[in-house]
């Protein structure tokens, strides 16, 4: 439990911010370079924004380490998710600038990749599957949503200005069509916010791997471009700007649970 900590709420929801995390082992913050020692691609307070679900009755499960040690929402196999697209690895060695994360010659090597992968990557999703069937078996039914952030505007990752709110539901296969539809409406409801679903974010690996509408296990991901609750350039969160956003996400979640 020192890896992550793990709510357990009375609805059928779940909420996973797997880059929330931030911290680095010394060993390895002592072979980053300068930039990446201060881990800038966290998705930084989202743990601190979503922590209102738990008054929804949501389960709510939070790493402790950053994604530079073991990137959570990759699998195993570290296949990319984005074939064609420049993306960052299980254990990256890039940042999202493109500008790498080791000095040089300290990157991890495959052994290294394997032991980071069982200290951290496996007791994350063992609790989260352990999580929704607790919740699938109490309720017939279970969401698991996945906040996510990032920086609006990254060349090396996409072209652009990114929408405030990307949904992403594996192209819609992670969600039953009627969930989809009720979110969408939410997000078409508001004015505040530019959005999109399914576009350049459809969801990572655990949205993908986890969703299961069939058995009635959906899985969303809403990657939200930090403008909207944080300042970009300084990493701090704006009690007002999050309030608004705060707002368009409870409704999404209460949305989820209708």
């Amino acid at each position: 439990m020192d890896t992550f900590t793990l709510h357990r709420g009375s609805a059928p929801l779940l909420v996973s911010v797997p880059h929330d995390g931030t911290r680095v082992p010394d060993d390895i913050a002592a072979r980053l370079t300068p930039e990446a020692r201060r881990v800038p691609d966290t998705d930084w307070h989202i743990a601190r924004l979503y922590a209102f679900a738990k008054e929804l009755g949501a389960s709510m499960i939070v790493p402790t380490h950053s994604r530079y040690v073991v990137d959570l929402n990759r699998g195993e196999d570290d296949v990319s998710l984005y074939p064609g697209q420049n993306t960052t690895g299980l254990c990256p060695v890039v940042r999202f600038s493109g500008d790498p994360v080791y000095l040089d010659g300290e990157q991890p090597s495959g052994d290294e990749v394997r032991a980071r992968v069982d200290r951290y990557w496996r007791p994350y999703h063992a609790a989260l599957r352990s999580e929704l069937d607790r919740i699938h078996a109490a309720h017939g039914r279970a969401v698991l949503w996945e906040g996510h952030s990032i920086r609006g505007e990254l060349p090396f990752l996409f072209e652009g200005r990114l929408p405030d709110l990307n949904l992403g539901t594996a192209s819609g296969s992670s969600a039953s069509p009627a969930l989809q539809q009720r979110l969408e409406a939410v997000l078409a409801a508001q004015s505040r916010y530019d959005w999109a679903h399914n576009g350049r974010f459809k969801g990572g690996h655990i949205t993908r791997h986890y969703g299961d509408p069939a058995r009635g296990i959906d899985a969303v991901q809403l990657e939200i471009s930090q403008r909207v609750y944080m300042d970009e350039e300084t990493f701090a969160y704006d009690e007002a700007l999050a309030a608004g956003a705060q707002q368009v996400i409870r409704k999404l979640l209460e949305a989820t649970l209708a």
